[in-house]
């Protein structure tokens, strides 16, 4: 048998079980244990600081509140002075600190994958992305081929292909079928949740992507059989909280595929609910909806977009 093409290990939220999620310190414990990419997501302030942070809201996970579109960045009150309750306390990494580290000249070869919460405005943030990118030097060649945009909605698709045209598109979400009427056109890569992947329409699907040589990537995987399982569908990339592990079992897999790879059962398929299409179907739509109600109908968007950023790429 040849040697099995083992998927790329991105940082989810960077090492995100070792570290406070989102923040510097966890995107470089991901990188020093050896991923080849990073994921985040961003928010904008209200003083337009393009921000690290998953929710629209600080609560979760650190000792300030409110809604970040709300809340400066600057300032006394500011966002700056957050801290994460999680040790070791971190604050939050604006999106201009996170490009300086993958600018750093050892960071260079780590992909970033960019997850753009349908909170936003992105006409705005797409502005503001792009003024923090253009401000390096170089960064045609050093930085915009390893950017990737992650997108919920398909209002951004037109504002991601006029203001960040060197940003590669990437359809995030729980269902192939959306991916398919939305996303398809638009977008050369996919991250997909995990589950969506195992049913029938998910290994159809698997197989669209490989002859149309669309890059495919999986969240959130975080136990070993589901990182083994991952191989045999022939993903990408595996996107983790815990990037050791997936590296670990990766030079495992490389050093002996066969005897590692029996380890690892396909009998959580079986013996999860998330696994069944009919469980699937219910909570696309509930995510569907919830995704409306922020952004819009997804089957009303807006043909226009604003006037193409002029840009060498």
């Amino acid at each position: 048998m040849g040697k099995v093409a083992l998927p790329e290990c991105w940082g989810h939220r960077g090492a995100s079980a070792a570290f406070p999620e989102n923040t510097l310190a966890s995107f470089e414990a991901a990188m020093r244990d050896g991923a080849e990419g990073i994921e985040s997501d961003v928010h904008v302030s209200l003083d337009d600081v393009v921000v690290m942070f998953h929710d629209p809201s600080l609560e979760r996970t650190t000792d300030s509140k409110g809604l970040i579109r709300e809340r400066t960045w600057y300032g006394a009150d500011g966002m700056e002075h957050a801290r994460t309750t999680k040790e070791p306390k971190q604050s939050i990494p604006t999106f201009a600190e996170t490009v300086a580290l993958l600018m750093l000249p050892e960071n260079r070869h780590v992909k970033f994958n960019i997850d753009v919460k349908v909170y936003n405005d992105p006409a705005r943030l797409f502005g503001l992305i792009h003024k923090v990118i253009s401000a390096h030097d170089g960064w045609e060649t050093l930085l915009a081929p390893r950017l990737i945009l992650g997108l919920w909605h398909p209002r951004f698709l037109p504002h991601a292909k006029a203001l960040l045209p060197y940003c590669r598109r990437s359809y995030i979400g729980f269902s192939p079928y959306i991916a398919r009427k939305y996303f398809w056109e638009g977008c050369d890569a996919f991250s997909m949740w995990f589950p969506c992947l195992t049913t029938a329409d998910g290994e159809r699907f698997r197989q669209e992507c490989k002859a149309a040589g669309k890059m495919l990537m999986v969240w959130t995987v975080n136990e070993p059989e589901q990182m083994v399982e991952a191989v045999r569908m022939g993903v990408d990339a595996i996107l983790t909280d815990v990037t050791k592990v997936w590296l670990e079992l990766r030079t495992k897999l490389d050093g002996d595929y066969e005897g590692v790879g029996a380890q690892y059962t396909r009998a959580f398929l079986w013996t999860g609910p998330l696994y069944y299409a009919a469980v699937q179907y219910a909570l696309v739509r509930v995510g569907k909806r919830k995704l409306e109600k922020v952004a819009g109908s997804f089957d009303a968007i807006e043909d226009t977009a604003p006037a193409p950023v002029p840009v060498r790429v």
